[in-house]
Order: structure tokens, then sequence, then C-alpha cells
């Protein structure tokens, strides 16, 4: 009791001068707030900040005290009120604007040697001649092999200002090759994967919503329209959500007229209302979303539109349940401070925030309860719902609270890996054996010319699951001696991965689509 006693005056003290200094961040952040903050005298909780730094005890590190403090205040609302390190905050608000500068390679380190595992068609290192399987040497005079070099050492020297040169040396066919590249501006693509299913029906796959995703989204539906695209199968499966106005601009394009498409409101935050503004490029066409427990917020926001204005079919299973909306402040020190000012509304009135009112750990492990509980593979019920019922235009029953329920339920897919397999898919073992054994065997590979050829045509996983086995092996992992349905599901990971490292995320998926529930249900709803 005694420690405690000593120790809790301190704490209050940190979580006052943190108070003061998010305070005066926010001043410097909001319009019109100065007032608010700047009272023109000393703060008793400056006064405090002077006492700790002068007459402490013991030496005090006051910017791990004011983060830890920061989190712990935090902690107290709601769970996606967050503040990030000024460590974090360049490759977060590079995720979000949807670009960075630099190189556009991929890369693995194998064997203490950094081998390109993908080269941005068109992008810098393209221009300047390098290739799937080089292996960097030299990134100006800085030697890049050895055990000293990891993946940040190597995204630190690669990367810089757009327009500047780095001269980089690498090893090709045994051979050293040095060339410059000049750094330019590198994509992070929402669009994974856009293509025809069949002669008439389109396929799309976002993973975010970023600064540039709608642009992305426009590029994709006008070159499909252009195939002869009439249907399209949305899939937002896994899409954690991102910039609001992103998601509602491509909303517009499946509704006509001015329709209301979602609005916010907040206790400091007026209610705002966004609606169609302009003619949609894919008002009349059949529309089937996927959505899954992966997809959340701004997907939400899309999901919760369609069906409250009965445009699509929903396909999958409950949604994440993120109904809250964020702004993100930048703070002195270069951190940032991402708040929760408003909850949205989807068309009809509904919020879809799951409850956070056991605090955040519980709210982590909803998904997990899910699972437990048997919702993924059995399906939500009405009685599941503890939020209230709404009636869309037609008169079909949906809920608010927890997510949106999808029209037509797809159960998880439940079949694992017996627990020697999952060592495959630790520390990038599997990603590793896929880029060397393509490598290997890149002459049989280049007979396939699309994604849609090799999903017919390749068939001989098994000898590629027995080089896997034998990699492992040299790798200090055994698994030899496997249940036949798991080399089997291993198997058809070996497939969509490889079509992945040839044809990147647009060829996975369009070999992972080929065996995919969801995929074969949504094909049967357009036929309805």
């Amino acid at each position: 009791m005694k420690r405690l006693q000593v120790w809790m005056p301190l704490l209050f003290s940190v979580v006052l001068i943190v108070g003061m200094f998010i305070g005066s961040a926010l001043r410097q952040n909001v319009p019109g707030s100065r007032g608010i903050f700047n009272s023109g005298k000393r703060s008793v909780l400056q006064e405090v900040m002077d006492l700790v730094n002068l007459k402490y005890v013991d030496k005090v590190n006051t910017d791990t005290l004011t983060e830890d403090a920061i989190q712990a205040m935090l902690a107290h609302l709601d769970p996606h009120s967050v503040f990030i390190p000024a460590s974090n905050v360049e490759e977060i608000n590079e995720d979000l604007q949807g670009n960075f500068e630099g190189i556009g390679v991929e890369f693995f380190i194998i064997d203490d040697t950094v081998h390109v595992t993908n080269v941005l068609s068109d992008g810098p290192s393209d221009k300047a001649g390098l290739q799937v399987g080089d292996k960097f040497l030299k990134v100006g005079d800085s030697v890049v092999t050895g055990k000293s070099i990891t993946g940040d050492k190597i995204k630190n020297f690669l990367r810089g200002a757009g327009g500047s040169k780095v001269q980089v040396t690498v090893l090709r066919n045994g051979k050293p090759v040095t060339t410059a590249i000049t750094r330019g501006t590198i994509p992070l693509y929402s669009v994974d994967a856009s293509y025809m299913i069949d002669t008439t029906t389109g396929y799309i796959h976002l993973n975010k919503f970023s600064g540039t995703t709608y642009e992305e989204f426009m590029k994709a539906m006008e070159t499909l329209e252009a195939k002869g695209m009439k249907k399209l199968i949305f899939d937002l499966r896994g899409n954690g959500g991102g910039i609001l106005t992103e998601a509602t601009d491509i909303v517009d394009e499946f509704l006509d007229d001015e329709r209301l498409i979602v609005y916010t409101q907040g206790n400091k935050s007026e209610k705002m209302e966004y609606h169609c503004k302009r003619p949609g490029l894919f008002e009349k066409g059949k529309l089937v979303l996927l959505v899954d427990e992966g997809s959340a917020s701004a997907s939400e926001v899309v999901a919760g539109a369609l069906q409250d204005w009965d445009r699509a079919t929903i396909i999958g299973r409950r949604t994440f349940g993120k109904g809250l909306v964020q702004e993100q402040y930048d703070l002195s020190d270069g951190s940032a401070l991402r708040l929760t000012v408003a909850r949205y509304y989807t068309p009809i009135g509904r919020n879809i925030q799951k409850p956070y009112n056991k605090g955040r750990e519980a709210y982590n492990d909803e998904l997990a309860e899910r699972f437990e509980n048997g919702e993924l593979v059995n399906g939500d019920t009405v009685t599941k719902h503890n939020g209230p019922a709404f009636k869309t235009k037609k008169g079909r029953v949906v809920y608010g609270g927890g997510g949106i329920t999808p029209d037509v339920f797809i159960p998880f897919d439940t079949a694992t890996f017996s627990s020697n397999v999952f060592v495959l898919f630790d520390n990038q073992l599997f990603s590793k054996f896929i880029y060397i054994y393509y490598q290997q065997n890149k002459a049989y590979f280049d007979q396939f010319k699309t994604p849609a050829d090799y999903a017919r045509r390749y068939t001989d996983t098994r000898t590629a699951w027995n080089s896997l086995v034998a990699y492992a092996a040299k790798n200090s992992v055994n698994v030899p001696n496997v249940p036949e349905r798991d080399k089997v599901e291993v198997e058809k990971r070996i497939k969509t991965w490889l079509a992945r490292q040839i044809w990147r995320t647009e060829g996975y998926y369009e070999v992972s689509n080929a065996d995919d529930a969801a995929i074969t249900k949504a094909m049967a709803e357009m036929k309805n």
C-alpha cells in the first residue's frame, strides 16, 4: 500500500501533464479553438511539469511517461481513438494517401541476401532494368549482404525523395550489374484485382479506401464495361476501411437520383449528410457485394447503403461492426492523435457499431467469440441481434448494432492444418519457397500466358509439395508425413501463391476465386 501511495500522485500528475500536451496540440489543429486553451498565464499543469523535471528524485523519461499516459487515457474512450507515435505516422499516412516515394520493388532476405521478388511494372526499378531474381550487393556505397541486413535497413537505403537517384549493384546470373535508379512515387493500390469472370460478369476486389481508391475503382469499372460487363461482383472481404468520402463516391456510382448514402453525427459534431451527386456508372446492372468479419468502417458504409436501398445482394458473413468516425490531429512532436468525433448512420438510420463498454480486450476478442459460439459456421439468426430492427424500402428487415448482416450467408472455411503444418507458414518460409520454386521452374511457368490459362492447366501441385517438404527440411522443419487433406490444402495455396508471384494480386484472386464458395454463390445469384 505504501508504494501505491507514493506512486499514485505521480501517475495522476503524468495524466494531467499529458492532458496539457494534447490540449496544446489540438489548439494548433482545430480552427477557432485557440481561445479555449490559451488562458494567458501558466497553468497548474505546466507548473506540475516543471516540478517533475526540476525536483523529482530520479531521472524521468517524460517522453515514455507521456506516451504511456496517453494510451491509458484513450483506453477509457472507444477502441478506435488511438495515439500514433511519431515513428509510425509516416507509414500510416502513406497507406491512407495511397503512395510513397521509393524504387518500386518487393524483396525477401534469404540466406543473408536481399532477393528482388517483384518489380513494379513501369516503375523506377523497371525503367532502370532491375529484374525478378536480382540479388542486391550494394546500395550506394553500403554493402547490403550479411547477417546484419534487415528489412527495415534495406527499406531505409532504397527509399528517398522523389526525383533523387540511388546507385545499386545487383548480382544477376552470377555477374554484378550496376545501375542508377531515379526514385519516384510508388502506388499502394487499393484495387487488388479486376477482371471478367465470364462474358458479362465483372469482378473487383478492394483492400482499403485510400486517397486513390475511387480513381482506381473508376478505371477498373470503365475497363470492365468496355469488355462487356453487365453484372458485377464487388468484393470487400477483409477490407478494413479508410477514407469515408472515397466510399461514398463509389456508392454514388451504384445509386440514382440524390439518395442519402450515409450521415454522421457526434456530441460535438453537427449532422453531416452525404448524398449522391452525379449520374452513376452502374446504376442498373446486377450487383452482388461480398463481405465478411474483416469488412469494417468504410466497407460497412458501402454495404449499409446498398442494403438499405435494396440495390445489391449482400453475400458472406456479418461485418466487423465499426460505426465510428475518426479525425487525425497532428501533434507538435510529430506524433498524431486519431480521435473518434462522430458516429455514422446508414440511410434508414442504422448505427452498426458493436458494443465496447466491456473494454478494449473484450472488444478485440469479439471476432474470436463469433467463431467459438459457432456463428461463423452456422450463420446469423434474428435472436443474435441486440440492435433495433429497421425496414428497407422494399420491406426487408435489417438491424442496427454489431455490423451488417448479409442477405446470403457463407460459412467460414473450417479446414485447418495439423499443428506440424502450421510451421510452414512461420517466418515467411512458405513465401520464400514460392519465390525460389518459381525461379527454379520459370521456363515451365512461362507457358501459362494468363491466370485463367494457369488456373485451368496447372495441376502438378504434388511435385511442388515434394519440393516444399525438401526445402522445409533444409530449414529444420520436418513435414514429410502429414494427412492427405493437409497436403491437398497446402497444394491449393501453392497454386494460388504461385499465381501471385507471377501476376501479383490480380493473378492470386483470379486463380483463388475459381474455387471460392462465395464466388460460386454470387454467380448463382446473378442468374436469379
